[in-house]
């Protein structure tokens, strides 16, 4: 672009620019304009309501009412007729019948057909509601036929679950887990009517059918299959037909259709899927249920993860990649869809029920998944999915991978088991050995009880290496406060530290030798931590007191909530618990008793007695079971304490680090850095005097 065009189109931009500032109206222009427009609404209005004082009323057109017909017509007999927004109308003998509800009136067709009325705002209303009813049936083209009809629930069961399926909507409405209850039924309901709907929108180039507005015609095949079909205009079929697994918790649900191409055109390739459930709450302690329940999902592939929503506030996630499945869960039962494709991407909103709502205490969170699902209007089957809806039982879930041969499913991720390597040790060692026992005792109380002396056992070498290096240290304490007095200044602290270290070397002692064994243990104490409170096996099961092994064992309760205290601590003192603190102070006071005091810090020891009662605080609301385990652990330590003392006097360990120092020593690698760095100061320290003196 040369100078002289450049200038030329500046100019021209300048020329129009200045045309349309100089054409803009004045506000005096613009003032009057409004006040036309106000004068003409003013007038319409004034009309409109002498039209109504008059008695003159809206009519539905000639059009509308051949429309209305031929929509009566065309429906399926058993349901011939238009139920919506307050309009409900039929055929009779050829002609159409029926009322209309305007809020608490009540008019008849012929009322709403003639061209005058004694309420004509009434009368205006109704043909309004008439027209807003043709205008969905418009909408929905070829389902129109199913937009009304009566709902109906249809059974299928086995021994393991109930469900019953609505024909508005072809959903899934109820699912009842039989040999499961709660605290207040006999049978857990995993979700009831109206707390659990999911909804297929297919779309064509101008229309959407949302399935849930739509009555399908059931059809029982056997005993565990039902076919809940829409029959379309031109004979087209969609349906959903839905087969229980025997012997499982499992529902198969696929997707039939026959003749879609003339009402969903090939170049559509993908259905979205809206699923809404309220999670209901089946245990007496919510606050604890409340803090397991969220909505979890699988990335699709092999190694796909397992992740989900917050579990403690409010979340909202947008997927992208591809999902295998997504799952309402709480703290011991799940509702898992899982795609025999995959879900391409994802919109996962989870909200926790308010207090002050009505539905506080029935449920525990509000849950919406938006995905979409991919389809092709030609295949006969073009998705299909299983349901999952049981309880979160390890062994169970892992069983399910058969039904997704290409890759692991990963259901018992639905079971918090802790991070990787604790989780490690539940699948590995403590769910076998658990699940072992249970084939020998039917008390969960007594296996609790022999699984902790197991634990114990294997972990008790640890012990006596522990006890060992802390006797070890306790008579080595004299010595150690002689070479602190000896090499009292901050200079000599590399001198003291090799002085302290040689006399470890010598007596075979370790100052972390205590330490070492009990951090081996510590992923054995997390790993039940995670167990205890996600075992279901637990669920219901009595020991002594406790009436629920997978709940708090109340003793004392009270009303009311104490602000940040309530959060923690709970309205209630579990006894187990209480005997756990109480018995882990006894085991502090004894292990202080025995170890040699630190003057470098006198703040250790009351330390040391917090601990207990913040663990009060913090395991008040967690199962009993887990309260029992920590109680019984820790009698058993304080056991194995008293009998290493019993049969490890401090003469033993004296004869014992006095053959130790007898034997000839090769100093360590870290030992000879030791000294090295010891050699540099001290040279470091005679140059820095020798530049004083000068």
């Amino acid at each position: 672009m040369d100078k002289n065009t450049l200038i030329g189109l500046l100019l021209m931009g300048l020329v129009i620019f200045g045309f349309m500032w100089l054409q803009q109206p004045s506000e005096a222009e613009l003032a009057e304009r409004q006040r036309q427009l106000d004068s003409i609404a003013a007038v319409e209005k004034a009309e409109k309501q002498r039209d109504i004082s008059q008695g003159v009323v809206d009519t539905l057109s000639t059009s509308e009412l051949a429309q209305l017909k031929s929509v009566l017509e065309n429906m399926p007999a058993d349901h011939a007729a238009i139920n919506s927004d307050g309009a409900v109308l039929t055929l009779k003998d050829g002609n159409i019948d029926g009322t209309i509800t305007v809020g608490d009136t009540t008019v008849q067709w012929d009322e709403v057909t003639a061209h005058a009325s004694s309420n004509p705002a009434v009368h205006n209303l109704a043909v309004q509601a008439v027209q807003r009813a043709l205008d969905m049936y418009a909408k929905n083209g070829s389902f129109a036929a199913s937009l009304t009809g009566n709902e109906q629930l249809v059974t299928i069961e086995n021994d393991s679950l109930k469900v019953e399926l609505s024909t508005k909507g072809g959903v899934i409405a109820r699912a009842t887990l039989k040999g499961y209850k709660t605290w207040k039924t006999p049978q857990v309901v995993l979700f009831d009517k109206g707390d659990n709907d999911y909804s297929f929108t297919l779309s064509n180039n101008t229309q959407r059918f949302e399935t849930k507005n739509f009555f399908f015609e059931p059809k029982k095949i056997n005993d565990s299959t039902v076919l809940m079909n829409l029959q379309l205009e031109g004979g087209a079929q969609w349906g959903l037909r839905y087969t229980l697994v025997p012997g499982s918790y499992m529902v198969r649900m696929e997707m039939l259709q026959q003749g879609m191409t003339q009402v969903i055109p090939l170049n559509i390739n993908l259905v979205d899927l809206d699923w809404h459930q309220k999670i209901s709450r089946h245990e007496e302690g919510k606050m604890f249920e409340e803090r397991n329940s969220a909505i979890y999902y699988k990335y699709a592939g092999k190694g796909g993860d397992v992740k989900y929503t917050s579990e403690s506030s409010d979340d909202e996630k947008e997927i992208k990649e591809k999902l295998k499945w997504v799952s309402a869960k709480n703290q011991f039962f799940s509702t898992v869809l899982i795609a025999d494709s995959v879900m391409s991407t994802a919109r996962l909103n989870s909200q926790v029920v308010d207090k002050d709502s009505p539905d506080y205490e029935k449920y525990l969170k509000d849950v919406n998944i938006h995905t979409l699902i991919p389809y092709a209007s030609d295949k006969p089957v073009p998705a299909s999915f299983y349901f999952y809806m049981g309880p979160n039982r390890y062994h169970m879930l892992s069983s399910y991978d058969k039904f997704s041969p290409k890759e692991d499913l990963k259901l018992t991720y639905l079971i918090p088991l802790g991070w990787k390597f604790f989780r490690w040790i539940n699948t590995g060692v403590i769910i076998p050995v658990f699940d072992w026992l249970g084939k020998f005792m039917s008390n969960y109380g007594l296996i609790i009880l022999v699984l902790t002396i197991l634990i114990k056992i294997v972990l008790s070498p640890l012990t006596y290496k522990s006890y060992i290096s802390q006797a070890k240290m306790r008579i080595l304490a004299p010595d150690i406060a002689k070479i602190n007095e000896r090499y009292p200044n901050q200079e000599d602290a590399l001198k003291k530290q090799q002085k302290t270290m040689e006399l470890y070397k010598q007596a075979g002692a370790n100052p972390m030798g205590g330490c070492l064994p009990m951090m081996l243990q510590m992923p054995i104490l997390f790993a039940m931590f995670t167990f205890f409170p996600s075992c279901i096996e637990l669920r219901g099961q009595s020991f002594l007191w406790a009436k629920d092994l997978s709940a708090p064992d109340k003793i004392v309760e009270w009303g009311g909530q104490i602000p940040f205290i309530t959060n923690f601590f709970g309205n209630h003192i579990s006894l187990f618990c209480l005997l756990m603190t109480v018995t882990n102070i006894l085991y502090t006071w004894m292990t202080t008793k025995s170890q040699p005091q630190s003057q470098s810090m006198p703040g250790m020891k009351a330390m040391m007695y917090m601990m207990p009662l913040m663990f009060l605080v913090f395991f008040n609301n967690y199962a009993s079971g887990l309260s029992y385990y920590y109680f019984i652990s820790l009698l058993i330590t304080i056991l194995q304490t008293y009998s290493c003392r019993l049969f490890i006097t401090e003469d033993k360990v004296r004869a014992t680090m006095a053959a130790n120092a007898a034997k000839p020593k090769k100093k360590s690698k870290w030992m000879q850095r030791l000294e090295e760095a010891q050699k540099m100061q001290q040279q470091q320290q005679r140059q820095q005097a020798k530049g004083k003196r000068r």
